[in-house]
């Protein structure tokens, strides 16, 4: 029988042997996940039973009258506790739309073994009770392939199900009765109006009552628009490095000053998104090998429908930068006048 040969040829003498090093993902604190996320349901059951509160009275749901049930009613809650059960259909639907997205990005990133954390939720006292949901990537990407993948399952994952939501909720949307009440009002995405048109035809989506079900879609497709925004290190720009990176910084600077005339005729938060993209225009280097090609761009393309259908210039009207400039003039001069007012009144009485 003969010797058996080694593995790797040895060493020569005077050449040092290559070292390998393995590094070990750090231990996941998934007590932490868990905590977040049961924290989100809350904040979200907490908005979602004023939003129930509104529609079963026949009002918007975002209402501002001074008699009725507040923003984010946690007082009215911990009074009743019951109340919050309310939220139960908004809560679940949104929460389910978020994930669905997360998890599409993670269950990509673990099939191709990149090292990724579990959707990480944040709860906040908002309009909607959340600021959304992320992964965190800790290691490379090992081609331009994977990384569409990782970044275009997302948005899929989550516009699926928010699509679904969108068609149940409207069915449960109903026309407002009674005199008009002062609330945000919401501006739609194509979607929504393609959907309204075949559900509720003759009747603007302003006129609606919307079901919590529909505001939980209304908030998917936001957020769906919001990441597939062509540029920095949204998915959206994840998609454009993936496919043409020689122009993924072009199209990121396009973007941003796309951005700042959609905050001034539209809604001024586009002028948050437009700094976000600014600091992070520059995309770290991914290996080219495999290439994007075949059914990937036509998948790219569908993102561009995505985008298209659900993306929003003003979210909320009445809230572009030449709307709310005037009124922060305004305020800032009243503040700056009753400021003055007490200084003089102090000087007096010395």
């Amino acid at each position: 029988m003969s010797e058996p040969t080694p593995p790797f040829p040895p060493a020569p003498e005077n050449e040092r042997p290559q070292e390998v090093w393995i590094i070990t993902p750090p231990r996941q604190h998934w007590w932490l996940y868990v905590l977040f996320f049961v924290l989100t349901m809350f904040s979200t059951l907490v908005v979602g039973a004023r939003m129930q509160f509104n529609y079963l009275h026949n009002q918007p749901v975002f209402l501002l009258n001074d008699d009725t049930v507040s923003l984010f009613p946690l007082g009215w809650v911990l009074q009743k506790p019951s109340n919050l059960l309310l939220g139960v259909p908004f809560s679940l639907t949104l929460m389910a739309i978020l994930f669905a997205h997360e998890m599409g990005h993670y269950l990509y990133a673990r099939h191709y073994r990149v090292y990724a954390t579990p959707p990480f939720f944040v709860p906040f006292p908002s309009l909607i009770g959340t600021l959304g949901a992320f992964i965190r990537i800790k290691s490379p990407i090992p081609s331009r392939a994977a990384l569409f993948d990782i970044g275009i399952a997302g948005p899929i994952a989550g516009f699926i199900p928010a699509c679904i939501a969108l068609f149940a909720g409207l069915s449960l949307s109903r026309p407002i009765t009674g005199p008009p009440a002062s609330g945000f009002q919401l501006g739609f995405p194509l979607a929504f109006h393609l959907a309204a048109r075949f559900l509720h035809s003759g009747v603007p989506l302003t006129a609606l009552s919307l079901h919590p079900v529909a505001a939980a879609a209304w908030v998917g497709m936001f957020a769906t628009a919001l990441n597939l925004l062509p540029g920095g290190q949204l998915d959206g720009g994840h998609i454009i490095f993936s496919v043409v990176p020689g122009l993924h910084r072009v199209i990121s600077i396009v973007t941003v000053f796309a951005l700042v005339p959609l905050g001034k005729y539209f809604w001024t938060g586009w002028f948050l998104w437009a700094v976000l993209l600014a600091l992070t225009a520059r995309h770290p280097l991914v290996p080219r090998y495999p290439e994007v090609a075949g059914r990937r761009r036509a998948i790219a393309m569908f993102a561009l429908v995505i985008l298209v259908l659900s993306f929003t210039p003003a979210p909320f009207t009445h809230s572009s930068g030449r709307e709310v400039w005037p009124e922060l003039r305004d305020d800032a001069r009243g503040a700056l006048h009753d400021l003055g007012d007490g200084v003089r009144h102090l000087l007096h009485r010395k």
